[in-house]
């Protein structure tokens, strides 16, 4: 499997209000930038859109290194909150449903096609690449603002 190194992060003007997402794709010598947003959406949206975009962009599996500053995905997977979610019916432990559902059922096959390991950075600490992913989600919803 090819080793591929993922970054995201998500950003939102108000939450909700107008957000974006960037992912930077790195393999060997080669980088790869993508990003998108929403008019109306939540910050945890835009992470979890970030990841989705970044492991669809992919065009076979791979062993993936995510790094992203979003604890809301990391640890629902790490800790397989998600994974009882969704045995419960879409349910969190108190019963009441799950956020993010629709975004969830897109990332989770994802997840099986590669084999994700994943590395917390924290946001705006100066580390390239998650500040680059930054610049890309913000910039595209400052532009969504904009219209």
């Amino acid at each position: 499997m090819k080793k591929v190194y993922l970054y995201t992060d998500g950003a939102c003007s108000g939450n909700p209000g107008p957000g974006g997402w960037g992912a930077v794709l790195k393999y060997g010598n080669q980088e790869k930038e993508l990003s998108g947003g929403e008019p109306e959406t939540t910050n945890n949206r835009m992470e979890l859109t970030a990841v989705i975009e970044g492991l669809s962009a992919l065009k076979e599996p791979c062993e993936v290194e995510l790094c992203s500053d979003s604890t809301y995905v990391i640890d629902s997977i790490q800790k397989k909150w998600v994974y009882n979610w969704q045995r419960k019916g879409w349910r969190k432990s108190d019963n009441s449903p799950a956020l993010n559902v629709d975004l969830w059922q897109r990332l989770l096959p994802l997840l099986e096609t590669h084999k994700v390991s994943f590395v917390w950075v924290r946001g705006h600490t100066g580390h390239p690449e998650n500040e680059r992913c930054d610049q890309l989600a913000v910039a595209y919803y400052t532009r969504l603002r904009g219209k």
